[in-house]
This record gives C-alpha cells, sequence and structure tokens, in this order.
C-alpha cells in the first residue's frame, strides 16, 4: 500500500509571509500619506484629523483583498503605523514652524534628529507606564477612540449587527459633515448667542457627528465635567473681567494692547486674550499634579522594567535613556553652550516625560483627538523661557534652541497619547503589543522625515507673516507670540498664576483638574456637542441600564461610525480645501444662521434615537 504523499506548505507559509509583507507596505505608506497630508492641511488651516479610524477602514479592505490570513491582527497593524505618522505631524506643526516665524532657520537633518528623539522619549515612557494604564486601569480608563478603532476593524471584517450600526453611523456623519462648512458649505453648523453689553457671555455649539460620537462613548459625568470648565469661563470668568473693566470707562487696556481699552472688547477680545492663559495655568497645575499621583506607579513600573520582568517595559527602559542622553548632548551642540544643554535639555526632559505620562492617562478618557497637546505644550514653553531669560539667552539664536527644545517636548506629548491609543486598540484586538510598538516606532520615524520635508520645503511660505500669507499656522503663532512676549518680559504671569491656583482648587475639591481645565480651555462648541451626544447615551440606557447594555453596545458601535463617518469626510475637505479644488463658502439663505444650526442638530439627535429605538434581540444558540 502507497504511502500518502505529504503536501508541502511552502505555499501557504509564502502566501503568509506575501500577506504580512502588503500590510507592512501598506502601513508604510499609510504613515507617510497622513503625516503629510496632516502637516500640510494643519498649518493651512489649524485642524487636524485623527488616522486611526481611517486607517482601520483602509486596512480592513487591504486585508479583505490582498492578506485575509494577516485577519484582525494586519488591520490594527495598518492602524497603528497610520496613528504614528499622524501623530508626529499633530505635535510637530505647532512648534517647529515658528523656528521660522522668529527669522530663524530649520536645519533638515537638526530638526529630523529633534523629532526622532521625541519620539523615542514619548514611547520610552509611555511604555513604562503601559501595563498600569491598559490594563491595571481598564476599569477607569475606557480609551474611547481606541474603542472605536476596534469597533471598526471588527465590524469591517465580521458583517452582522455591528457592522450595520457602523455603516449607519458613517452615513449619518459622512453625510452631515459633507453638508456643512467641512466640505460643502451648504448648512451652517455653529449655533452662537451673545450675551448683552455690560453682560459678555457667550454660548456655542458645533453640530459635528465626530464629537457627538465621542460623547456617546465617554459618558455622561466625563461630559459633564468638561462642560462644567467651559460654563466656568463663559459665564463667570469673562463676564467678571468684563463687568470690573466696564468700571474702569477705558482706563483698563488689554495686557498686550495699550492701546485697545477692554471695556470696548467684545466677548471673544476678552476670551482671546485672556482665557487662554488662565486654561494653561489651570493644565500646568493639573499636569504636574497628576504627574505626581502616578509617581507610585511609575516607581513600580522602572522597578520591574529593572528587573527585567516586562520586556516592554525593558525596551521602552533603553529608548528613553539613549533619549535623555542623546537630547543633552544635542541641545548642548545646536546651541554652542555646554550650560544650556545641561540646564535646557535637563527641563526639557523633565516637562516632556510629565507631560507624556499624563498625555498617555488623559487619552484614557478623552482620546487623542480632544488631546490638549497645545496646552500642555505652552506650560512647558512657559517654564523653559522663564529658564532661558533667568541666563540671558535671549538672543535669536538662543531663541532657536529653545523652540527646537520645545519642539522635542510636543513631539514626546503628541506620540505619548498616540501610543496609548494605539497600545490600547492592540490589547482589545488581543493582537501582539511588542510587535505594534516596533511597528508604531517605524512609523513615527518615518512621520518624523516626512513632516520635517513638508516643513523644509514650504519654508519660504511659511516665513510669509502678511494678512495673505498662504499658510495661517495659528499654533506655530502663538507659540511664537509666547515665546517673544516671555523674552521680552511682556506676558501676563500673573494670570497664568491664576489658573495654577485654580487648578490648585479644583484639585482641593476633589474635581478632576485637567477635564475641567481642557473644558475651560477649549471652546464652549466643541464641549457642547460632546455633552448632547453624552445625553443621547443617557437616553438610550433609560432607568435600567444592565437591561439596555446591548443597546449601548449598538450606541457604540453607531458613534463608531459617525465618528469615522466625520473624520474621513472632514479630511477629505480639507484636503480638497487646501489643494484649491473645493471652496467651502458661507452658508446664505434659509440654510444660514442659528435656525439652521438648530435644525441640524434636530436631525443628527434624531437620526442617532432612530437607528437605536429598537431593543436589540437576543442571539439564538447555533
Amino acid at each position: 500500500m502507497e504511502k500518502p504523499v505529504s503536501v508541502p506548505k511552502t505555499g501557504v507559509k509564502a502566501r503568509s509571509r506575501t500577506g504580512a509583507t502588503i500590510v507592512l507596505s501598506v502601513g508604510i505608506l499609510l504613515a507617510i500619506l497622513f503625516a503629510a497630508s496632516t502637516a500640510y492641511s494643519g498649518m493651512k488651516a489649524g485642524l487636524t484629523v485623527a488616522a486611526g479610524i481611517p486607517g482601520a477602514i483602509i486596512g480592513s479592505a487591504v486585508v479583505r483583498a490582498f492578506a485575509k490570513r494577516q485577519g484582525f491582527a494586519g488591520t490594527n497593524e495598518m492602524q497603528g503605523m497610520a496613528s504614528g505618522g499622524e501623530t508626529i505631524a499633530s505635535g510637530m506643526i505647532f512648534v517647529l514652524p515658528a523656528v521660522l516665524l522668529i527669522g530663524a532657520s530649520i536645519n533638515f537633518f537638526e530638526a529630523i534628529l529633534v523629532g526622532t528623539l521625541g519620539v523615542l522619549f514619548g514611547i520610552g515612557t509611555a511604555s513604562i507606564v503601559e501595563n498600569h494604564l491598559l490594563i491595571d486601569s481598564k476599569d477607569t480608563l475606557i480609551y474611547p477612540e481606541a474603542m472605536a478603532i476596534s469597533e471598526t476593524i471588527r465590524a469591517s471584517a465580521n458583517g452582522g449587527e455591528g457592522l450595520k450600526m457602523m455603516a449607519s453611523g458613517f452615513a449619518i456623519g459622512g453625510t452631515l459633515t459633507m453638508l456643512t462648512g467641512s466640505m460643502l458649505g451648504w448648512i451652517n453648523n455653529h449655533f452662537v448667542l451673545y450675551g448683552a453689553k455690560d453682560f459678555k457671555w457667550k454660548f456655542e455649539l458645533e453640530v459635528n457627528p465626530l464629537l457627538a460620537g465621542i460623547g456617546f462613548i465617554v459618558g455622561l459625568q466625563v461630559a459633564v465635567q468638561m462642560f462644567a470648565g467651559s460654563v466656568l469661563a463663559n459665564f463667570a470668568v469673562v463676564p467678571l473681567i468684563g463687568y470690573f473693566t466696564d468700571m474702569a470707562h477705558g482706563g483698563a487696556t488689554v495686557w498686550n494692547a495699550s492701546d485697545s481699552a477692554i471695556n470696548q472688547l467684545a466677548f471673544d477680545g476678552i476670551s482671546g486674550g485672556y482665557i487662554r492663559y488662565l486654561g494653561a495655568g489651570m493644565m500646568l497645575a493639573g499636569g504636574i499634579i497628576g504627574a505626581l499621583k502616578l509617581v507610585p506607579v511609575i516607581g513600580r513600573s522602572l522597578k520591574s522594567a529593572l528587573g527585567g520582568t516586562q520586556r516592554r517595559s525593558a525596551f521602552g527602559m533603553m529608548l528613553l535613556g539613549f533619549a535623555i542622553v542623546a537630547t543633552i548632548g544635542l541641545a548642548a551642540l545646536f546651541s554652542r553652550s555646554l550650560l544650556i544643554g545641561l540646564l535646557g535639555g535637563s527641563l526639557a526632559i523633565l516637562m516632556a516625560f510629565v507631560f507624556v505620562v499624563v498625555a498617555a492617562n488623559l487619552t484614557g478618557t478623552l482620546g487623542t483627538s480632544n488631546l490638549p497637546v497645545s496646552g500642555m505644550t505652552i506650560a512647558s514653553l512657559v517654564l523653559l523661557t522663564v529658564l532661558f531669560v533667568a541666563f540671558g539667552w535671549t538672543g535669536q539664536s538662543e531663541t532657536r534652541s529653545l523652540l527646537l527644545l520645545a519642539t522635542f517636548v510636543v513631539t514626546a506629548i503628541s506620540i505619548g497619547g498616540g501610543y496609548a491609543q494605539t497600545q490600547k486598540a492592540t490589547e482589545l484586538m488581543k493582537a501582539d503589543r511588542p510587535k505594534m510598538q516596533r511597528r508604531f516606532l517605524l512609523a513615527a520615524v518615518l512621520g518624523t522625515i516626512t513632516v520635517v520635508g513638508v516643513i523644509v520645503l514650504l519654508a519660504g511660505q511659511l516665513a510669509d507673516t502678511s494678512d495673505n500669507a498662504a499658510f495661517a499656522l495659528p499654533q506655530a503663532n502663538l507659540i511664537a507670540t509666547l515665546t517673544s512676549g516671555i523674552l521680552t518680559g511682556k506676558l501676563p504671569f500673573t494670570i497664568i498664576f491664576i489658573g495654577v491656583v485654580m487648578g490648585v482648587v479644583l484639585h482641593l475639591l476633589k474635581l478632576p483638574v485637567m477635564t475641567v481645565a481642557i473644558g475651560f480651555y477649549l471652546p464652549m462648541a466643541t464641549t457642547a456637542i460632546i455633552l448632547v451626544g453624552a445625553l443621547i447615551r443617557k437616553v438610550v440606557e433609560g432607568r435600567k441600564p444592565a437591561e439596555n447594555a446591548k443597546r449601548v453596545q449598538n450606541g457604540v458601535s453607531l458613534s463608531s461610525g459617525l465618528i469615522a463617518g466625520g473624520s474621513i469626510v472632514g479630511l477629505t475637505g480639507i484636503l480638497l480645501s487646501v489643494s484649491g479644488l473645493l471652496d467651502h463658502g458661507t452658508p446664505g439663505g434659509v440654510l444660514a444662521g442659528n435656525a439652521a444650526a438648530f435644525g441640524l442638530l434636530i436631525l443628527l439627535a434624531g437620526a442617532m434615537l432612530w437607528v437605536l429605538r429598537k431593543r436589540p434581540q437576543p442571539e439564538q444558540p447555533k
């Protein structure tokens, strides 16, 4: 009797290797694509869109078409690499172009080294508290956007009720976003009410499906705390400033414009001149308090890493140690001053360490889309600039070194949040976190090269500060103004200190400082629509949340679709706009004004509740 002939498995292995190569190649392409597009659109319009969900949707299509054996892990790998590239751009564009705005130049290789060190430092720091944030705190830190990413991956592959909810949310979010100023500009989506002259308040709400979806996922408690910060700013602090300055009858002038009387300013003028600095002070207090509370966690993670029981932490320690030594060395080399390298580099490292841990923690509550990177960067920049002033380092070359150190800090902070969110999604998908760590690192380094390349190529246009400048650079202009203000002594230190005191008071009242501070810092338009999403979840839960758990889960899938539709269409609109292929225009006629925005809000809420109206049927046993 003939022996059965064994079938060689080389074909299966080859297909598996081919699929893995396709996934890695597409991941690299997505990292570069999202880094370039986010850098360009962010500097043009001041807006960035998180890449996790678009990356997941693209990844699912690639896996289904070319790499089925890679499954969820392959899709997750591609979305993580897309996030790595986008995360770099969302941080670096806040600070690096400010070097051009002060009249200095950017060296391509120097900027790449600074950004890469920020990447290594951010991943290294976040990885040593990774297990605590992702696993030990899974009941308190839900990582809403990571949940949305995992829902997107599952729904795209499995189909069924989850996919239907995702599709419905995508259709609702994409359609409403397309009709508003994010793309076609047919319907006004901004509801605004102003108070009287003697009581200067402002209520605003942006009908944004993406933010409503985030509100549904984070829930009512967090949404109310954020909204409370906005209420404090819009209905208490600004009216109070307006009230007392009105009593001065024009005698009180704006802190940075002696020819402008505060009592002549409307709400937006007062808010722009004072609220952002109070918010920066609150975030400074919240960031330091939050980091101090995590000191025991950091200590346990370091002990575990040094003991060799956590390979991920050990690798993170290696990255962190190298980044610390290299940052101090390069700071001394670039500034041609050993003292600047030691003192400036050390302070930058300290600020980055504090805020990377805080950013990774905050991402568990808010996601990366609403992570206050700019607020934490401002707080760090203020301390760095004070150090430079104290030692008399106020020349242009020293200011350039200061901004490069700030670029290192903002890159590390942004990476800390993006890395934590990507690893949480990887954990939810039960994929390989060490492998994702390496892929995210590769994507972030490629993103750094891409973003610096875009900035250097556009340097001539970015340095243009005229009214008709091609790039608005809102964040970088703020950073440049803030730095120059401190160096020249023209900065409201008193206002920032008051913000710090407000943050301490919130802590003493046992309120979440950073969550309230974020609401204080962000426009009410953002926090109000997040609250609307959370209220819709409360309606869906009803009086018996346990019985409606499945309906809430469907709501999470629906919200994931809202985030996906809003982000993809919003990103498309930005790219079409900045490329000159689309002119948003201004909504007019019956589709303009508050009535149109209110009608759009009713339409959004009604559509969400209608889709979730039926009680889900229990699954039949197979």
